[in-house]
């Protein structure tokens, strides 16, 4: 069936399972699940224990999947993790789809999670294919209006190749660039997480793999949100 949603919100059920009554269930099953992996248990046997320990369904596994890492981790990503003020005069390079759907999915009303390591992430979906939702340039218009704030430099964005509709999201985001003036570009490549993990410049995205590889990290999408979009529904499970 193809994908045509017009916007990157909540999931139906995502009032009823994320609920102010339940958040004390789903931040006590995070802290379980990282109490876990920082005792060396593996993710996928440990969010499975967690989750049925819980009676979680699904999207509430997921949640707690992406919110909970091992204190190691928590502690080595927070301590790379670059402030607001540090970022002016940089150049920043993108994790492309990973920093615009969280901003996409705040202006629709989809939950935002923020994590033990302190990245903002979505509950959005993406099974190789890009499809533009309402909020697109909005939440492009957006990114730029808190780059240029924080006064950061030229900014580069890696979107994935094998992702349908990158070509026609690079043209999006080259046309608000020129717009606005802002010094921005696009690179496809087949896999952006490796240039990211490997560089030694200054990255944005949530992506744990990355995270744990990559040297100094910016949350572009969470700084983004927290200046620009108010309203945005979040959830903070990572919390000591």
């Amino acid at each position: 069936m193809p994908d045509r949603r017009v916007h990157r919100g909540p999931h139906p059920e995502d009032a009823r399972w994320f609920a102010d009554g339940i958040e004390p269930l789903l931040f006590q099953a995070t802290s379980d699940l990282r109490w876990l992996l920082s005792r060396g248990y593996a993710p996928k046997s440990a969010l499975k224990l967690v989750g049925d320990r819980y009676d979680l369904v699904a999207r509430q596994r997921t949640a707690v999947g992406r919110c909970a890492c091992s204190d190691m981790q928590a502690e080595d990503r927070r301590r790379r993790r670059i402030s607001p003020e540090q970022v002016r005069g940089q150049t920043l390079w993108l994790d492309g789809y990973n920093v615009l759907v969280s901003v996409e999915a705040a202006l629709s009303g989809g939950l935002i999670l923020i994590g033990c390591d302190g990245a903002s992430r979505d509950m959005a979906s993406m099974h190789g294919s890009y499809r533009k939702v309402s909020e697109t340039r909005p939440a492009l218009q957006l990114i730029g209006k808190t780059l240029a704030a924080l006064e950061v430099g030229r900014c580069l964005w890696y979107l994935d190749s094998p992702v349908s509709n990158s070509g026609r999201l690079m043209k999006i985001i080259r046309e608000v660039a020129a717009d606005a003036g802002w010094d921005w570009d696009v690179e496809l490549v087949r896999n952006p997480d490796t240039i990211l993990s490997q560089t030694e410049q200054l990255i944005s995205t949530a992506d744990s793999v990355v995270l744990d590889l990559c040297g100094d990290w910016f949350d572009l999408a969470g700084e983004t949100i927290g200046r620009e979009v108010p309203q945005a529904w979040t959830l903070e499970l990572g919390r000591p």
